[in-house]
């Protein structure tokens, strides 16, 4: 209804189309699944407007997902596995998940036992931060592991 003047009630369908016309406003279907639907007489345009507005501000609040990558070879030495590692722990704490994966170049693939075991010892260092969201995984060259950050409570 226009303004303070609020009237609810259960209506015919032609009763609220008059009454609709009578203020020279539209009669909006807003929830069509209850039993009576519900129907409000008010500015069809005004009504659009407000609801992209509300979708908007929805959207803006919604948290984006962001996936960081960190590479390793099957035989990293200390120092990378380090320096990346503080990368990894950097990552989780700004919230991001994390994928990380050992590529394997040419015959290096059959050190995928390393691959395994640097991941596992990536996972097991980080896990006050991050929890193994997928285990080691061999995808043709590539040995993934994903990692997502623990939630703050």
């Amino acid at each position: 209804m226009v303004g303070d003047n609020v009237e609810v009630g259960v209506y015919d369908i032609k009763d609220a189309l008059v009454k609709a016309e009578e203020l020279e406003l539209d009669l909006v279907e807003i929830s069509p699944k209850a039993d009576p639907p519900v129907c409000k007489i008010t500015d069809y345009k005004k009504f659009l407007y407000e609801q992209k507005k509300r979708e908007k501000v929805l959207k803006a609040k919604a948290t984006k997902v962001v996936v960081k990558e960190i590479r390793f070879g099957p035989q990293t030495d200390e120092h990378d596995y380090e320096f990346k590692k503080k990368h990894a722990e950097k990552f989780l704490k700004d919230g991001a998940k994390l994928k990380a994966y050992v590529f394997f170049k040419g015959r290096s693939i059959v050190y995928k036992d390393q691959g395994e075991i640097l991941l596992l010892k990536l996972a097991s260092e980080l896990e006050e931060l991050g929890k193994v969201e997928q285990m080691p995984r061999l995808e043709g060259k590539r040995m993934t592991m994903f990692l997502a950050p623990k939630t703050k409570k």
